[in-house]
């Protein structure tokens, strides 16, 4: 009955009947163990499991392969990485499931180093361990290695799964990497690979960020089932791709069609307002919002600002229930630079000191406020205030594929091995602009 209930994703029920098994004086056994244990790990009830652990260890279970699975896989979802560990070293029968489970939960503790090491020191490996390397890498930013891992599972024999083929689609889409990600669409439609709601809103988002605005509507338009994930991914496509109109369009039908909104759709619609001018729209859309994170009250100010409502975006900083962060403060005084209203932002970066509000980046932002209103003395003031206390502007990043290979670039970068060619290509385009610039002119 136990097996039932949790096979039937009613764990509480499983737990009852376990109770009521104790107190009709039946013992459990190791199968009745790890279903329990897969009870809890449903429910992350460290506590219950804690307990079932408690009484493995009394009925001598603790050794039993199942049961030791059971509990590592228990702890790893309840974020008790540490005590997974402990059994895992404890462990006398570790096999692929085993060692597959303490990956994830490096992973998911965001200790990569050590997943990194647990896998590479695998003495067997399977598709589910590759995904979870792949995707692990993905999540915690590391997405060249994510893709060579995938790579690699392929070189080992190994047919990327399900898992797979989202961790390397997302890294595909973060580094811009177009090429790959077609070679992995292919090899989706070629395997007849079902695409569900996570795999299409993956290759959605991939095409979304590479540029490829057609093909991220192609794939939206073929799911047969879509999720809010989904319709944000396209949504935030449009928006970031000057399609700003088509981004609300496509958010006002999500409403229509009794999707509800996460707080990711909201900051992709607001953003389209902001880039359309629609504040009174925008308006409406944050006031739908049943509880704005910062992110929204960034969008909302980079609106107002835009409209040039400085006042109203001031107030909107200075009213936050919580600290505006480097976004939203970017927003009002880059406002305040393009509109000519210095003074407001200064005097708001003065009230939020009293606050005791001062972002470590407001110097960077003070210094483009300036630059904006094109007041180069006190863009040299700051910076000199910048250098004096150690301040450092975070340098850009941009990445391009170029024949099937990513290439990285950083502002300011001088260990680049072709740092001589890039830079002459640089001065060469810069002059190419000059000349079609004073052409228009």
């Amino acid at each position: 009955m136990i097996q039932s209930f949790v096979d039937d994703s009613r764990p509480v029920e499983a737990l009852h009947c376990y109770h009521h098994m104790l107190s009709v004086g039946r013992l459990p056994n190791n199968y009745t163990f790890s279903f329990l244990l897969r009870a809890c790990s449903a429910l992350r009830a460290s506590s219950d499991g804690q307990k079932l652990h408690t009484h493995i260890i009394r009925l001598g279970w603790d050794s039993h392969h199942f049961v030791q699975n059971g509990l590592i896989h228990l702890y790893v979802t309840c974020d008790r990485v540490h005590s997974a560990r402990k059994l895992f070293d404890a462990s006398l029968s570790r096999d692929v499931i085993t060692w597959t489970a303490m990956v994830n939960g490096y992973v998911k503790s965001g200790d990569i180093e050590a997943a990194r090491a647990l896998f590479d020191a695998m003495p067997e490996k399977n598709q589910v361990s590759w995904s979870a390397i792949i995707n692990g890498c993905a999540k915690l930013g590391l997405f060249e290695e994510a893709l060579h891992r995938f790579i690699a599972m392929q070189l080992s024999g190994f047919r990327p799964n399900h898992a797979g083929l989202v961790g390397a689609l997302t890294a595909c889409a973060s580094l811009g990497a177009l090429d790959q990600g077609r070679w992995i669409h292919a090899y989706i439609d070629r395997n007849a690979i079902v695409h569900d709601r996570v795999l299409g809103t993956s290759l959605i988002d991939m095409y979304a960020k590479c540029g490829c605005i057609d093909a991220a509507v192609q794939i939206f338009d073929a799911m047969p089932a879509r999720d809010v994930f989904a319709w944000t991914a396209l949504i935030s496509g449009l928006s970031n791709h000057g399609r700003a109109s088509d981004a609300l369009e496509l958010y006002r039908r999500m409403r229509r069609e009794g999707v509800a909104p996460n707080g990711v759709t909201f900051v992709c619609a607001l953003s389209a307002c902001a880039r359309m001018g629609l504040v009174d729209e925008g308006r409406r859309i944050f006031d739908g919002i049943a509880a704005p994170g910062v992110q929204h009250y960034g969008c909302l100010v980079d609106l107002l600002g835009r409209a040039g409502l400085i006042e109203e975006a001031r107030e909107v900083v200075l009213s936050m229930p919580m600290e505006p962060d480097s976004y939203v403060l970017g927003a009002l005084l880059n406002a305040c630079g393009v509109h000519g209203e210095v003074d407001v932002g200064e005097e708001t970066v003065r009230r939020l000191a009293e606050r005791r509000l001062d972002h470590d980046g407001v110097r960077v932002l003070m210094s483009n406020m300036y630059a904006s209103a094109e007041r180069w003395d006190e863009v040299a003031k700051v910076r000199e205030e910048m250098e004096a206390e150690r301040v450092k502007k975070v340098p850009g990043y941009s990445s391009i594929e170029m024949d099937g290979f990513v290439c990285e670039f950083v502002a300011g970068d001088r260990s680049h091995p072709l740092r001589e060619e890039i830079m002459s290509m640089s001065v060469l385009v810069d002059k190419q602009m000059r000349l079609f610039y004073d052409d228009i002119i």
